[in-house]
């Protein structure tokens, strides 16, 4: 619980520097923080690792599994309610080696729940996850690699 209270008290905290542009509406508030742990998928095409997918499970601040992230983006609770994401602003991680901070609109794709009146998800706080530096041979050509990635989730709705 106390963990849960310091991470709301860092997203309702105003926003600086290159998070600024990561900032949701006035007129949203966070509903749930989401700690995850996971992987990127990345393919080997034109000698180039290319993004595929995050496949990642999400927990709550006791460390409870609640649901999981997917290609789309989507986020599906354990309740069956379900968000699909579109990147709306992106700003690098201050963390070497970390996939990207993110703001995503969201709209709600499936049954009323947890996720369904979510309105927006920022991602922060991430660690791993960025494709292989090397680029990849001809016979390595579709094969994929699983890059271990953690990062907490904020899920916005409208007041």
């Amino acid at each position: 619980m106390i963990r849960l209270m310091a991470l709301a008290a860092i997203a309702m905290a105003p926003m600086t520097g290159f998070a600024h542009e990561l900032a949701v509406d006035e007129d949203e508030t966070v509903a749930l923080i989401a700690p995850a742990k996971g992987v990127q998928i990345y393919e080997c095409r034109n000698s180039e690792w290319a993004f595929v997918a995050p496949a990642a499970d999400l927990f709550d601040a006791s460390g409870k599994k609640i649901g999981h992230h997917y290609a789309g983006p989507q986020w599906e609770a354990a309740d069956g309610s379900r968000i699909v994401g579109k990147v709306k602003a992106r700003a690098e991680a201050p963390a070497e080696g970390a996939i990207p901070w993110l703001l995503l609109s969201a709209q709600s794709i499936g049954v009323k729940g947890v996720f369904s009146q979510v309105s927006s998800v920022r991602r922060v706080h991430t660690a791993g996850g960025v494709a292989p530096r090397a680029h990849c041979s001809a016979a390595e050509a579709g094969q994929l690699v699983r890059v271990p990635y953690t990062a907490d989730y904020y899920f916005f709705t409208r007041n």
